[in-house]
């Protein structure tokens, strides 16, 4: 058993630990407070514009876009969307298995791995599996111009024929304490027969458009692939400052519980060699006295 002043080095470190949990636990609210704020803003115009230029362009008559259509190339792409700091729980690990679970299900294909963050692909280093590239910013959280030359990139590959499908991975946010990991299809952006008979009957009758229809789809298709792309970055990074806010407060209720518990050790050791004394004292004052 440790003696009393080993307990009082644990309990300096452990309250050392404390400082720090506490105070990065205060940072991530911060962040996520802010963050949070813009994903919810930003999600519902982004799912908005989604809806209705897959609606627009299923229903336009004679009308076809280059990331509508599928092609032959059996060789996707997968953007994984994880964090470059650890300490956030289970966010990059839950993300790597989600990741991992897609590639082996997709072994008939061949996969090539962009990556935004470097903690997952950390971890499919371990099992060889190397990324095409790894994309970094200027500051933590990327712009959206930032966003949008990574999917200029990918978009370019796809038109070229060179990728069949694309993909983008990343902890999609749902509350403080609750993300999903998500993988989900960016290109092509096709409608199934199913889903275009379904909004036939929805929208029996065709929209009018000013200008055309090809001009207005034109130039939206790229904004939804765009903006997709980016409300996955910052679910991402609400996801991450939420579990690591989670994580660090987990901490710092154990280091609290860990200071109490060497506390009460420490205690009852100092007690215990105070009894002990006493007890020779009175024990030497008896054998002298008889």
């Amino acid at each position: 058993m440790a003696n009393v002043k080993e307990l009082k080095v644990r309990i300096g470190s452990t309250k050392s630990t404390l400082k720090i949990t506490s105070a990065m636990k205060l940072v991530s609210a911060a962040k996520l407070s802010k963050a949070q704020g813009r994903i919810q803003g930003f999600r519902p115009y982004s799912s908005e514009l989604d809806k209705t230029v897959r609606v627009a362009a299923a229903l336009a008559e004679n009308y076809s876009h280059k990331y509508l259509t599928e092609n032959n190339q059996t060789t996707n792409a997968i953007l994984v969307i994880s964090s470059d700091k650890g300490l956030c729980g289970g966010y990059n690990s839950s993300l790597y298995k989600k990741v991992r679970t897609y590639l082996e299900a997709n072994k008939a294909h061949e996969n090539k791995i962009y990556f935004i963050g470097k903690k997952v692909k950390d971890l499919l280093k371990r099992e060889k599996r190397t990324g095409e590239k790894t994309y970094n910013f200027s500051k933590a959280e990327p712009s959206f111009s930032e966003t949008q030359a990574i999917v200029s990139e990918l978009a370019s590959l796809f038109e070229q024929g060179k990728l069949g499908k694309i993909f983008v991975a990343y902890n999609s946010f749902v509350s403080a304490i609750e993300f999903n990991s998500t993988i989900k299809q960016v290109l092509p952006m096709t409608v199934s027969a199913a889903d275009k008979e379904e909004l036939l009957k929805e929208f029996p009758v065709d929209f009018k458009y000013e200008p055309s229809a090809k001009e207005i789809l034109d130039s939206l298709i790229p904004e939804v692939l765009n903006s997709t792309i980016y409300t996955s970055i910052l679910d991402a990074i609400a996801a991450e400052h939420a579990t690591r806010m989670t994580a660090m407060d987990n901490a710092t209720t154990n280091s609290k519980e860990m200071i109490r518990s060497l506390t009460l050790t420490m205690n009852k050791l100092r007690q215990a060699a105070i009894t002990t004394e006493l007890t020779e004292i009175v024990s030497g004052a008896e054998s002298l006295n008889s």
